[in-house]
């Protein structure tokens, strides 16, 4: 079985150099002799530390598809025989794959949860993020469905159009191993986009193209396949998010703008889950699943406010009594929103599916900043003095003071407490015993997960902080303090920038139809159905051709007179003039056609006509429906009589033509003769 390749190299494409995550140069050809999209893949061959990572998973992949084949094959067997030797047999070798397979996913996991190849090489010491692997895919190989459907529906020689069938071939390669940064990025919208041309061109509704799209799950390996185009387009739309969490993964944070970018990065991740989540119904792989994507989206939301207090700890570095209390309700909010991407992680049909490591990293971050807020809080707390000159400022102080807690607690009011030292002392210690305890079992928690105990960086993070809360507690410690230590109030948490979800912009990245040689796309596409190409000899006569003719590419014949030239030939009203004298002329204008009409020589004209032919009445009723009411993918498989092999029948959609168009090309579309929308109406129509 062909093997994914999927191994990355970073790149640059100034001065036609590529380079790696190791500065392992490679050579692209400066000599024109790259034809189609400018935008290439890395080099497989690279041996970075990722691409060994990504070749692994590859690898594992397709281990785990080969051991799923052969426990359905021996499943079908053990239902289908009544011999007791015989089962007893295929009972031991189910036994023994289904180990092989729990190996398997055992092993992926550990590489799905391999993070710290995609963090900085930053110094700074900062909580790891997490990133999500991509999707690995197989090669499929258009040429033959595409060729076939060139020669039955456009009536062409399916050998004039093998340049635009190997730049796709190639622009799909180059997907499957995009760069880390910007350009990889670029390459996959530049498909994802062609993929709207190629829906357009060669998918009817009423019929599969015959192409198979195997992806496999980001998460497991469990290999999915289906030959609706629809599934080709949400796997390349989550490589994108995928992507995209990789770049905030791997920004330096220990300045603003690299922060900056990390939030930027996770923020149009979310957008492209939350957009495949909305538009993407009854996906074939788990990772594509409303559940997943919903835990992804708030996965990604969730390290953007963390960003956004790393962001806020660092820009303000003073220790005012106010700036500590933004720190310690700042920190509360990371611990809330992690906490609720815990509870997504625990619901049923996620838990059996995140990987172990995610759902443990999870939990220590909700703890952990869990204790900063405390601590925050704590050194705002104790560190608080009043001088002559802060008096002014010591009702703001008083106001964030009794903003600062999700209710009052017992005991003397807030305001009092502020003024009193001792109190304030005693309120602080309180606020570090909770800090010492959450701290200890982010430790614990950390300390269960064999994946986070190799990470050195966050083993450094949490007991860096947990040594300084343990030290600012003895400090406070007094040996006559005999009185019992309160519970601490539970700290409300807010925010200064709540984190959005930045929508994908597919419209950044022209795409230019590689099948534009075929027509303008309002015309010839799939949906449309015409009768084969008429040759229709014409000779001018005194009174003119006897024709009118209005739009551009193609020009239509809008009227024929009745026993004029044209009508004695058999051209006839509503046909499209394809070529003149052997000439293509669908991308011609009206001026140019009139042009070639008026310059024939005396043996007259041939004009290559088409007529156009309405759809099915079911089908055409079907597309209106799609088209106007809902961008939702559910009703090709139901077209298509049913998905792929051992797939359900349930549909996914015609989906995302208006996103699609956003990425530049021709938004006409055709119902039939009479729906077509040409701005014609307003074109002048003349005589020949």
């Amino acid at each position: 079985m062909e093997e994914p390749a999927t191994r990355e190299l970073e790149m640059s494409l100034s001065d036609g150099n590529v380079t790696s995550d190791d500065d392992m140069p490679v050579t692209l050809p400066t000599d024109g002799s790259l034809s189609g999209s400018i935008r290439k893949g890395c080099d497989p061959f690279a041996q970075t530390q990722r691409s060994k990572l990504q070749h692994r998973r590859a690898r594992i992949n397709q281990q785990i598809n080969k051991e799923m084949r052969m426990r359905a094959g021996a499943e079908n067997l053990f239902r289908a025989t009544t011999n007791n030797k015989v089962k007893e047999t295929v009972a031991l070798e189910l036994s023994f794959v289904n180990s092989n397979l729990q190996l398997l996913k055992e092993e992926l996991e550990e590489l799905n949860s391999n993070m710290e190849v995609y963090q900085t090489d930053s110094e700074a010491i900062n909580v790891p993020m997490i990133p999500l692997g991509l999707k690995e895919t197989k090669e499929v190989d258009f040429t033959v469905s595409i060729q076939d459907f060139i020669c039955e529906h456009y009536g062409e020689e399916s050998s004039l159009y093998d340049k635009e069938l190997k730049e796709l071939m190639e622009l799909r390669q180059a997907m499957r191993t995009p760069s880390r940064n910007q350009a990889g990025l670029e390459l996959l919208m530049e498909y994802y986009n062609q993929l709207y041309f190629l829906d357009q061109r060669f998918f009817p509704l009423h019929r599969s193209l015959g192409v198979q799209f195997h992806w496999y799950d980001s998460l497991t390996g469990v290999p999915s396949c289906q030959r609706t185009l629809a599934f080709e387009k949400g796997s390349v739309l989550f490589n994108i998010g995928a992507l995209y969490t990789q770049i905030g993964a791997r920004q330096d944070r220990s300045a603003t703008a690299g922060i900056d970018r990390a939030i930027d990065a996770f923020q149009r991740a979310a957008g492209a889950f939350d957009y495949l989540k909305e538009n993407f119904s009854n996906a074939p792989s788990l990772d594509m699943s409303g559940p997943s994507l919903c835990m992804l989206v708030r996965l990604m939301v969730s390290q953007v406010q963390e960003c956004v207090f790393e962001r806020v700890t660092l820009t303000t570095r003073d220790t005012h009594f106010t700036s500590q209390l933004c720190r310690a309700q700042e920190a509360a909010r990371v611990s809330d929103v992690y906490l609720l991407v815990q509870q997504t992680m625990t619901q049923p049909l996620m838990k059996d599916y995140v990987p172990f490591s995610w759902a443990s990293m999870v939990q220590v971050k909700s703890e952990h900043f869990r204790a900063l807020s405390h601590y925050y809080a704590a050194v705002a707390l104790c560190d608080h003095t009043l001088s002559a000159e802060e008096e002014e400022c010591e009702e703001e102080a008083e106001k964030a003071f009794l903003q600062l807690y999700v209710s009052s607690p017992a005991g003397p009011p807030l305001g009092q407490v502020l003024r009193d030292p001792e109190k304030r002392r005693k309120l602080g210690k309180a606020h570090l015993r909770r800090a010492v305890i959450r701290h200890e079992e982010a430790m614990r928690v950390h300390g269960l997960c064999k994946i986070l105990r190799k990470m050195d960086i966050l083993q450094d993070v949490l007991s860096l902080t947990h040594k300084r809360s343990l030290d600012k507690y003895s400090e406070l410690d007094r040996e006559d303090d005999f009185d019992e230590t309160a519970e601490a109030p539970e700290i409300q948490s807010q925010t200064h920038q709540k984190p959005d979800i930045t929508p994908t912009n597919f419209s950044t990245v022209q795409a230019t139809d590689i099948f534009q040689r075929l027509g303008p796309l309002s015309v010839f596409c799939a949906r449309a159905r015409w009768g084969p190409v008429r040759v229709i000899g014409l000779q001018r006569r005194e009174d003119g051709m006897g024709l009118t003719l209005r739009g551009d590419s193609p020009v239509l014949v809008a009227g024929v007179v009745p026993a004029g030239c044209a009508a004695e030939a058999g051209l006839r009203e509503g046909d499209y003039i394809v070529a003149v004298d052997g000439q293509d002329c669908k991308w011609a204008k009206h001026g140019e056609v009139v042009q070639m009409l008026k310059s024939c020589s005396e043996r007259g004209v041939e004009l290559s006509v088409v007529t156009l032919q309405s759809h099915d009445t079911q089908l055409e009723r079907r597309a209106i429906l799609l088209s106007h009411s809902s961008d939702k993918e559910n009703t090709r498989q139901r077209l298509l009589g049913g998905g792929a092999k051992g797939q359900s029948s349930a549909s996914l959609l015609n989906w995302n033509r208006k996103k699609a168009r956003e990425g530049g090309g021709v938004t006409k579309r055709l119902g039939s003769t009479f729906s077509l929308s040409f701005g014609s109406i307003r074109d002048p129509e003349a005589m020949y």
